[in-house]
This record gives structure tokens, C-alpha cells and sequence, in this order.
């Protein structure tokens, strides 16, 4: 059995004693109280949603501008050519390129966080299917990553947009800034998640749709999140 650090029981004994769930705004204001780490702690929501994931009309997924960003930019790499090539380069893109950048990709490097591509891309990305995909990489026209709109898409990600997708338990995660923010920008930053998940409800969907949401940082325990 894992053994608990004097500063994990030290946050767990602010926690309310009942495991109540408490307004977004209560929830943060304590969340905010286990900063005592040296490093900027990255803010985390989890959704548990009632779908079920086996059920391909139940998955939820998607990608949102968050009011405040992440606290942190996003490294992005664009599979595109031509005109499409020049709107990534000026939009803010990291590295732009075509099957050159795919070899290297196949050769093991992973030096980014948003891989997007041009539709008349898909052809070379394709290929990648087995590295990016486990990792989350994929692009895909439901995430808004295979697309024409390339600037917006680019400088979107740049200012803080954030994928999500329900795992095999059916639950969803996102981070959703650095715990250093104000706490008015983290309730915003975690409302603006919530509203927009909520808003995915699959038409097939019975019953309680969000069963419950809680929130944590990087090295804290999570709090729960009244709905």
C-alpha cells in the first residue's frame, strides 16, 4: 500500500469531511490553497459522464477556446503546402511541412502538442495513424484539427484550445489553466468547459447525462464539483 506524504494529508484534511460537492467558485478558492509545490501546478477537470463508450453515437469529443488560455503555449505542428503552408507559418505555426515532417514522425520525434492538417493532407498523415493516434495526436475533422481554416485553427491553439475525449470509463479530461491564475480566470476557464461538454449531450443519451465533475492540480486531491 502506497504511503500518504504529510502533505498530501495536510490538503486532504481541508477537504469537507462529508466529500460534498461545492460551488465552482468555493471548489477553486480551496483548490487554490494546495499551491505549495516550486513548480506552477497545471489545473485539471474530470466529467464523469453517464454514455456509454462502447456505443459509438455516445462518444464525446471535442475542442474549446478557453477565455484565459492554458498558462502555457502550445507547440503546433501543420501538415500542409502552398498557400495553406504560408497561412501556418503567419498564424504562429511551430513547424509546417509535408512528408518530410511525417519521416521524422515515423522516425520517433514527438516534439509537439497539436498536430493539424489541410484535407489534401490526409493522404501523408494517414500513415500515422498507429504513432500519433495512442498518443492523442491524430488529426480529425470532429476535434477540428483536419480543416481549411487553417490560421483560425492555428492561432486558436496558440490562445489555449483544448481537446477532450470520454476514455473507457467514460469519463472526460481537460486542463484547464495553471492553478498561479486568478481564481475569477479559473472559474471562467472551468465553466467555459463544463457549459461546452454539457452542450456535446449525445441525442441518445437516458438519464443523468454529468454524474459528477471534479477538479485537482498536478499534485493535489481532487474537489469536487457541485453541478
Amino acid at each position: 500500500m502506497a504511503k500518504v506524504s504529510k502533505r498530501m494529508k495536510a490538503m486532504e484534511a481541508l477537504l469537507p469531511k462529508t466529500k460534498a460537492p461545492m460551488p465552482l467558485a468555493d471548489a477553486v478558492a480551496l483548490l487554490k490553497q494546495f499551491n505549495t509545490t516550486k513548480f506552477d501546478q497545471t489545473v485539471e477537470i474530470s466529467m464523469r459522464l453517464g454514455v456509454d463508450p462502447k456505443m459509438s453515437d455516445q462518444i464525446v469529443r471535442g475542442s474549446v477556446v478557453l477565455p484565459h488560455g492554458l498558462g502555457r503555449t502550445l507547440r503546433v505542428l501543420v501538415f500542409a503546402k502552398n498557400e495553406k503552408a504560408d497561412e501556418a507559418t503567419n498564424a504562429g505555426a511551430d513547424y509546417v511541412g509535408g512528408p518530410d515532417l511525417a519521416e521524422k514522425i515515423k522516425g520517433g520525434w514527438f516534439e509537439f502538442d497539436v498536430c493539424i492538417a489541410a484535407p489534401d493532407m490526409m493522404g501523408v498523415v494517414g500513415s500515422l495513424g498507429r504513432v500519433l493516434g495512442p498518443r492523442g495526436l491524430m488529426p480529425s475533422p470532429k476535434a477540428g484539427t483536419v480543416t481549411m481554416d487553417i490560421e483560425k485553427t492555428v492561432k486558436e491553439y496558440k490562445a489555449g484550445k483544448v481537446e477532450f475525449r470520454n476514455d473507457k470509463g467514460g469519463i472526460v479530461h481537460g486542463a484547464v489553466g495553471k492553478l498561479s491564475f486568478d481564481a475569477d480566470k479559473l472559474v471562467e476557464n472551468i465553466q467555459k468547459f463544463i457549459d461546452y461538454v454539457v452542450s456535446l449531450k449525445p441525442a441518445t443519451v437516458k438519464g443523468v447525462y454529468v454524474k459528477s465533475i471534479a477538479i485537482s492540480a498536478t499534485m493535489s486531491p481532487g474537489v469536487r464539483v457541485l453541478q
